[in-house]
């Protein structure tokens, strides 16, 4: 069978536009006689994500991202087109993570898998999530040396207030006053010192006595811990037998005797007995004095006139 002309020329046209198709998606990074996986990820930022940019899973790559467009639904949200040329297992709960590749910023989106057990199907919209800039990274880490910059300023501020009143012209004679009765007073300091030290030094023998009188003390009431404890025990025996005592009886005892006592004692002033006599008539006195007397004068005879009295025999 021969073939015409029109026929080799739509048959030439057909493999150019088929070779055509091919390049062009082989130059956009796409293959399109393999089947890949395609899910997608909305963000209400993309943060610099670029068309071709990998997509990793655990740094891995595993596919690349082919397009992205706003929502269909005339928000402001972004969405993110990725395929997927790995047959690995993706859980219906991964999460899409647009972070940086490098520190110069270039973007990638990091699949993080979920612990589902149900796997994702192509077409499906993963959950989406943000990594923290640089700049926000940056501000976050600065934000509290900021703020303890700015607290110590106005502290510094304050000090330098405060110093600035102390040292004014008002306060310069007190300071100055104050200063020369700090220095006197760290003279003083010193010449005490050293008067300790002269003392010390003069007194070294008599301490160092008084220090070996109070070991020797210490030494003595250790060596005589047991007496001393025996004499411990004897008064806190003592102190129990005289907490024993009859305390009231003994009280009633002494008012009884004390009662009985007021009461001869009135007896007596009232001159009642002998005593009360003896101590209230004066006539028993007037009496015992007469009586002494006329004894006195008799005595005195006797000792004048003894032969009145005695008389003598001699054989």
């Amino acid at each position: 069978m021969k073939l015409t002309r029109e026929f080799k020329i739509g048959l030439i046209v057909t493999a150019a536009m088929a070779l055509l198709y091919w390049g062009f998606n082989f130059l956009k990074g796409e293959d399109i006689f393999t089947n890949d996986r395609v899910f997608y990820a909305v963000y209400d930022d993309v943060a610099g994500l670029q068309k071709s940019n990998p997509v990793k899973i655990n740094g891995l790559n595993v596919g690349r991202v082919r397009d992205m467009f706003f929502a269909d639904n005339g928000g402001s949200k972004v969405v993110v087109e990725m395929i997927l040329n790995n047959d690995i297992y993706i859980p219906d709960n991964s999460t899409a993570k647009i972070s940086s590749s490098d520190l110069l910023g270039s973007k990638e989106v990091e699949l993080k898998l979920g612990n589902s057990s149900v796997p994702a199907q192509s077409g499906d919209t993963l959950m989406s999530e943000m990594e923290v800039s640089i700049k926000e990274e940056v501000n976050r880490q600065i934000a509290p040396i900021k703020n303890k910059a700015e607290e110590l300023m106005s502290s510094i501020d304050t000090v330098l207030t405060m110093l600035q009143g102390i040292f004014s012209s008002a306060n310069a004679d007190n300071f100055s006053k104050s200063v020369l009765h700090i220095a006197n007073s760290f003279e003083n300091l010193e010449k005490t010192t050293s008067s300790l030290d002269t003392l010390m030094t003069g007194e070294r023998s008599r301490i160092e006595n008084i220090l070996f009188n109070i070991e020797s003390i210490t030494e003595n009431l250790k060596n005589n811990e047991e007496q001393i404890n025996i004499i411990v025990s004897n008064f806190s025996a003592m102190s129990d037998t005289l907490a024993r005592v009859n305390f009231a009886q003994t009280m009633n005892n002494v008012n009884h005797t004390m009662s009985n006592l007021a009461s001869i004692t009135e007896k007596i002033n009232q001159g009642e007995g002998s005593m009360g006599m003896l101590i209230n008539n004066d006539s028993l006195y007037i009496e015992l004095e007469k009586s002494s007397k006329d004894l006195n004068l008799l005595l005195e005879d006797i000792r004048l006139n003894p032969k009145k009295y005695v008389k003598f025999s001699v054989f």
